[in-house]
């Protein structure tokens, strides 16, 4: 979840209370359930991760833990003061291309649905870039820094997200206006809320044969190696499966990352892998070199490495 350089509107100050009180109601519901301990699979094997012969693992939430809400929170405030930042720019940008469209699908009944498939299809492509780019994961690893998961997970959100805005121009390019790309980007945004929790097992089959649930959404914050890099769907889980990166939910998740950076320093938690890239840019031998650490997947290195 991330990607939205617009003013605040009212739906925008509406949700401010939502997140609160759904964070106090989960808060209260897996107090009062089994919890397990931050780090328990640390030390699991490859097969205990990631054994699919096996029925499938309960659900056991993590739970909540004080310094960890508070670094998603103010990764929020600091994603909504940049995304405030760039807001004039991005809109500029956006009606320089609307202005030069190649069609003219207009604002009719028909336009905010087609908006939302069109937001959520892109929204698919932007995300699984942001997990095959190395630039790009330095934004987005910061939504996958936290070892829980639960509601205050999804307000974690990154500072560079204007890196990959270029990915929804195609939406003004064939005319829908930007009105109905802004409000498709933000209930977008808003569904994939719910989904970063525990205290919500699987739903009913047909729910989740067609949208993005919790459970498909944690396998994405997996750490498992079945899990890496799958469920990259927004609202519609369709497009993992049409594409190819779908994973159900077997084996218990190990949240985090495969390195965990154990801190809570927003900026640490913010630029830790730009400064990293920064590192490995100013070590490479040759520009092929410094290319691939910046351009290549992450944890790409040289073959003679």
């Amino acid at each position: 979840m991330n990607k939205r350089a617009l003013p605040i509107d009212a739906v925008d100050m509406l949700s401010l209370p939502l997140f609160a009180g759904t964070m106090l109601w989960e808060a209260k519901l897996l107090r009062s359930r089994q919890l397990r301990q931050e780090g328990d699979l640390d030390e699991a094997t490859k097969a205990e991760l990631s054994d699919p012969s096996l029925p499938a693992d309960p659900l056991v939430p993590v739970g909540y833990e004080p310094q960890d809400t508070r670094a998603s929170l103010t990764m929020l405030a600091g994603n909504v003061a940049v995304n405030l930042a760039v807001a004039g720019a991005m809109g500029a940008l956006g009606r320089a291309v609307f202005k030069r469209r190649v069609a003219n699908i207009g604002a009719t009944r028909w336009s905010l649905p087609a908006a939302m498939v069109a937001w959520d299809f892109l929204y698919y492509w932007d995300h699984r870039w942001m997990h095959e780019v190395r630039l790009f994961w330095a934004n987005h690893v910061t939504h996958h820094s936290s070892e829980r998961y639960n509601l205050s997970t999804a307000l974690r959100q990154p500072w560079s997200g204007y890196l990959t805005s270029w990915v929804f121009l195609p939406m003004p390019l064939v005319g829908i206006p930007a009105k109905h790309v802004a409000k498709a980007g933000q209930l977008n945004l808003l569904y994939q809320y719910w989904i970063h929790t525990e205290a919500i097992d699987r739903l009913p089959k047909p729910i989740e044969a067609v949208f993005n649930t919790p459970s498909h959404h944690r396998v994405h914050h997996g750490a498992n190696p079945q899990y890496l890099d799958k469920n990259y769907a927004g609202i519609l889980i369709i497009w993992d499966k049409l594409f190819g990166t779908f994973e159900p939910e077997l084996r218990r998740i190990k949240y985090g990352l495969t390195k965990n950076i154990k801190t809570f320093s927003p900026i640490q938690i913010g630029y830790h892998e730009f400064f990293d890239i920064a590192r490995d840019v100013r070590g490479a031998k040759g520009l092929r070199h410094k290319f691939g650490y910046v351009f290549g997947r992450p944890g790409w290195k040289p073959s003679n490495a």
